[in-house]
C-alpha cells in the first residue's frame, strides 16, 4: 500500500449533483478542487442512482441556475448529436427524450453521466479539477474545530491524505459527518423538539424513508428475456404491509397526499398505442426513452426507468445501524425490485388479458451493471449536519405558516428552491407524508456545521428535518446547495474567514451573495407572488415564463 498526500483549496467527498456542482462552482471561481466519488460515474440520482430529474414547473426559466440550465442542455445537446431523432422531434426546443410526465427531461442515466463529463471536461483539463473515482473516506482528522485532512482509499488499495481549506461532504449519505467526530441527526427529530405539525411525538432515529433501488426496462415485442427466481420471491410476493392495499407485487398503491387505494396498470393501452398516446400509466410515467421522438429505422425499444411505488424498500433502515444490518437493508431492497421485475415478467395482469411480460428486458447498459438495477440504491433521506440554522416545517409547509403567508425569508439566502414536502413510507411503519409547501430559499446557515469551522454539508445531509428534508432533496435543489458551497469556497480562500465568520458579517455575505447572483446569475429570492403562492403561482405556465406554476409532487 503506498501512502501519499496533496494539499487543495476545495476537498469534495461525493460526486452527486451537489458534489458536481460545488467543484464546477468552486472551480470558475479560480479554486483548485479534489473531486472524490465512490462510484465510476458521476452524477448521484442523475446516474448512479437512475433517478431522472424531478423538478418544479419554472425549472426551464432564468429562475433556475444558469449552471443547472447547462447541464440539462447537455443532457439534450448528447441527444441531438448522437440520436436519430425524428425532424419534429429535432426541433423541439426543450426536448424530453423519454417523454415521462415525471420530469421536462427523462432521460438514461448512462446520458446524464456523459453530460456531467463533458460540462467538468475542461476543468478538468485546465488541472482546476482532479476527480478520484473508486475512492471512499477512511480516515477524517481534526484538530479542535478544524478538519486538517481526509484520507481517501483507491480501489488497489492505495492512500491518498488531502489536506483542504475546506472540506465538504457532499455524499449520498453524510458518510464524513460520523468520522469528522461531529454530531449527526437520524431519523425523524420529535414535535417536542421542532414543533412541527407532521412530526412524530418524539424522535425516531428508525422513521428513515424508504430507499429503492431503481431498474432500467426495455419493451421488446415478441421476446423472452425473463430474469431468474428471485430467492425471496415468495416473500414479497405474500406480503401485505397494513398500510398498503396488496403486495408489493402488484399493481396497486396509495396516493401520496390522501392515501387512498390505486390502480395504475403498466400499459393503460397497448404498447403500440403508448407510442403515440399519453395515458396515466407506469409505463410512461419515467420513460426515459420514447419511441415516437425517433427516427421508423431505429432498431431498440422504448425504455423506461422503474422507480415507482412497488420498489420501495422500508422493511430496515440504512442508518444508526450495524454495518450487518445495513448490507441486509440493501440486499433487501435489490431483492424486491429483482423479485418485482420478475413478478412482471412472469405473473402481472396484463393490458391485453393474461398474464406477465416476459418482453420486458433489463437494460443494465443503461444503468451501468450487469443486470440492469441501478450502480446505487436511491437514498431519499442522509444523515445530516447540526447546522448553524435549522430549516423546519414552520419555515416552508402552508399549513403550518397559513395558506397566504408565503415561506421564510432567510437573510442568507444563497439559492432558491421547490418541490412538495414528500415523505415515502418508513421503516418506522410511517406511511406517505406528502403536503404542501411554499417555494423557499436556501438559507446558508443550513450548509454550515455548528461543530467544526471549515466543514459543510452539500447534498440532503444540510440543516434540515427529517420533514423539510423531502422538499430540499430534489436534483435542482442538490444542485444549488453544491453551487453555494462551490462559492463560499472561493470567498473562504480569499478572505482567510471561516465559513461562520462570512455568514455573521453583513459585508462579506452581502458579497457572497453577489458572486451568487451576479457573477453566477443565482436567484437568491423567488418573487412575490410565486414566494406566497398567489396569482403568479397558479396561472399557466409558458416555457419562457419566469412566473409559471409548479405542479403536484410526482413521489420521486
Amino acid at each position: 500500500m503506498r501512502i501519499s498526500a496533496i494539499s487543495t483549496d476545495l476537498l469534495v467527498v461525493g460526486g452527486g449533483l451537489g458534489g458536481v456542482a460545488a467543484a464546477l462552482t468552486a472551480a470558475k471561481l479560480g479554486c483548485r478542487v479534489v473531486l472524490a466519488e465512490r462510484s465510476t460515474w458521476l452524477g448521484g440520482q442523475l446516474s448512479t442512482q437512475a433517478v431522472p430529474p424531478d423538478e418544479h414547473q419554472w425549472i426551464e426559466t432564468s429562475l433556475t441556475s444558469p449552471s443547472y440550465r447547462a447541464l440539462r442542455e447537455a443532457i439534450r445537446g448528447h441527444y441531438r448529436r448522437a440520436y436519430p431523432l425524428t425532424e419534429d422531434a429535432a426541433g423541439i426546443e426543450h426536448l424530453n427524450p423519454g417523454m415521462g410526465f415525471v420530469s421536462r427531461i427523462c432521460h438514461e442515466p448512462r446520458v446524464g453521466a456523459l453530460a456531467v463529463e463533458e460540462i467538468l471536461s475542461a476543468h478538468i483539463a485546465s488541472g482546476a479539477i482532479t476527480v478520484l473515482r473508486e475512492h471512499t473516506a477512511v480516515d477524517v482528522r481534526r484538530d479542535g474545530r478544524r478538519i486538517t485532512s481526509v484520507t481517501l482509499r483507491a480501489p488497489n488499495g492505495d492512500q491518498l491524505e488531502v489536506r483542504a481549506t475546506l472540506v465538504a461532504d457532499a455524499t449520498e449519505e453524510g458518510d464524513l459527518i460520523e468520522p469528522a467526530g461531529l454530531p449527526v441527526v437520524i431519523g425523524a427529530e420529535g414535535r417536542d423538539e421542532t414543533g412541527e405539525l407532521h412530526a412524530p411525538d418524539v424522535a425516531d432515529v428508525h422513521d428513515q424513508q424508504a430507499v429503492s433501488w431503481c431498474v432500467a426496462l426495455e419493451y421488446r415485442p415478441g421476446e423472452e428475456h425473463t430474469i431468474p427466481r428471485p430467492d425471496r420471491y415468495e416473500h414479497w410476493r405474500d406480503t401485505v404491509d397494513p398500510r398498503w392495499p396488496a403486495s408489493q407485487l402488484s399493481w396497486e398503491d396509495v396516493v401520496p397526499d390522501t392515501l387512498q387505494p390505486r390502480v395504475r396498470p403498466l400499459f393503460a393501452q397497448s404498447p403500440q398505442e403508448a407510442i403515440h398516446t399519453r395515458a396515466d400509466d407506469l409505463w410512461q410515467y419515467r420513460r426515459i426513452l420514447a419511441r415516437q421522438l425517433l427516427d421508423p429505422a431505429f432498431t431498440g425499444g422504448e425504455i423506461t426507468l422503474v422507480n415507482w411505488p412497488q420498489i420501495d424498500y422500508w422493511e430496515l433502515p440504512l442508518h444508526g445501524v450495524s454495518p450487518q444490518a445495513r448490507e441486509k437493508a440493501l440486499e433487501g431492497a435489490r431483492s424486491l425490485t429483482r423479485s418485482f421485475v420478475y413478478w412482471m415478467q412472469t405473473e402481472a395482469p396484463r393490458h391485453d388479458g393474461g398474464f406477465g411480460y416476459p418482453e420486458l428486458r433489463p437494460r443494465g447498459d443503461v444503468t451501468g451493471t450487469a443486470d440492469g438495477l441501478a450502480k446505487e440504491v436511491y437514498i431519499r433521506e442522509s444523515r445530516r449536519i447540526r447546522a448553524l440554522f435549522t430549516v423546519t416545517e414552520g419555515h416552508i409547509g402552508r399549513r403550518m405558516r397559513g395558506a397566504d403567508a408565503g415561506s421564510a425569508i432567510f437573510a442568507d439566502s444563497v439559492g432558491i428552491g421547490y418541490y412538495r414536502i414528500d415523505l415515502h413510507p418508513s421503516t418506522s411503519g410511517r406511511n406517505y407524508v406528502d403536503i404542501d409547501c411554499f417555494p423557499f430559499q436556501i438559507p446558508l446557515g443550513a450548509l454550515i456545521a455548528a461543530d467544526a469551522d471549515n466543514f459543510v454539508a452539500a447534498n440532503k445531509n444540510i440543516g434540515t428535518t427529517h420533514i423539510t428534508n423531502g422538499a430540499y432533496r430534489l436534483h435542482p435543489v442538490e444542485w444549488s446547495i453544491g453551487e453555494a458551497v462551490g462559492a463560499l469556497a472561493a470567498r473562504v480562500v480569499e478572505t482567510g474567514l471561516d465559513p461562520a465568520r462570512i455568514r455573521e458579517d453583513q459585508r462579506q455575505l452581502t458579497r457572497l451573495q453577489q458572486v451568487l447572483s451576479e457573477d453566477l446569475g443565482v436567484s437568491l429570492a423567488w418573487p412575490e407572488q410565486i414566494r406566497t403562492g398567489g396569482a403568479a403561482f397558479d396561472r399557466v405556465p409558458t416555457p419562457s415564463d419566469d412566473a409559471a406554476p409548479a405542479p403536484a409532487s410526482a413521489g420521486v
